[in-house]
């Protein structure tokens, strides 16, 4: 059987600077994709695209803040001028806010967060629709395993990725008559820059710190673009990459064994990691 080919295909990625997001642009440029790539940083995001150029994609660079709904709407109208159709939106933009939710000095950080990971995904994918329609596209939501097994400290993360989760299973069943699919993807940790950019409850980033979160057993960046293209190519549903099923079953059978878990397996050493780089740092 001949392996799906995004050659050709029309694809508009959020958050394409850095991370999953470069790691899925430069992928598909490989295969010949006809890129979109959307992101904040202006000058980066153009050198991603020209690097996708050279590896024989054609690629635009769409400075893009997803918070804005009308630069959502502009991002998807300019790439439709661009080239004529679109045949996958990937919303990938995110960010996080790690705090107890009482130590924040108001919600505006818990705002963004849900204004980032999720109303603009929303927004794109609302004013993408009527493209999507046409060519029988489809939509790949990058959430996380966080939007379906919460975890401490990440209130505002957690809520705005079940929130995704939600959002892309409803969606699912209203386009599955116009043919368009719906992917929601469910990552654990992917080592990248999102944990260096994480901000505190006075929203300061972590910088080269958060690095610390991260250990030899996680998943690469390209690794997990590698499992989303997979996914896309299938038209796949979900993906809940590890250790997801397990954490989901005990979720299930013992959710009161799963809190105490979380924070003594998971969060306990990744503070200990923090602690560790902080003070080396100082």
């Amino acid at each position: 059987m001949t392996t799906p080919s995004f050659k050709d295909k029309v694809v508009i990625i959020t958050g394409a600077s850095s991370g999953i997001g470069q790691a899925l642009a430069m992928q598909l440029a490989g295969e010949g994709a006809w890129l979109a790539l959307a992101a904040r940083n202006a000058e980066r995001l153009e050198a991603i695209a020209a690097t996708c150029r050279q590896r024989g994609a054609k690629a635009i660079a769409l400075p893009t803040d997803v918070v804005d709904e009308a630069r959502c709407q502009a991002l998807i109208q300019q790439s439709g001028e661009a080239y004529g159709r679109l045949d996958m939106l990937v919303n990938n933009a995110g960010m996080a806010v790690v705090s107890k939710l009482e130590d924040l000095s108001d919600l505006h950080l818990f705002q963004r967060v849900m204004d980032v990971n999720f109303r603009g995904a929303v927004a794109c994918t609302y004013h993408a629709l009527p493209y999507l329609k046409q060519s029988r596209g489809q939509i790949v939501n990058v959430a996380s395993l966080g939007g379906l097994v919460a975890i401490p400290y990440n209130s505002s993360y957690c809520a705005s990725k079940f929130a995704m989760v939600g959002f892309s299973d409803a969606l699912r069943m209203e386009l599955a008559p116009a043919g368009v699919s719906v992917t929601v993807i469910c990552p654990y940790w992917v080592v990248s820059e999102f944990h260096e950019h994480y901000l505190n409850k006075d929203g300061q980033p972590k910088g080269p710190a958060g690095r610390a979160l991260y250990t030899e057993k996680m998943m690469t960046a390209d690794q997990c673009a590698a499992i989303i293209l997979a996914a896309a190519r299938r038209r796949q549903r979900q993906v809940i990459m590890r250790p997801g099923r397990p954490a989901l079953w005990l979720k299930l059978i013992s959710p009161a064994l799963l809190d105490r878990l979380l924070v003594a397996r998971v969060m306990g050493p990744i503070a200990r990691r923090l602690q560790d780089a902080t003070g080396q740092q100082g």
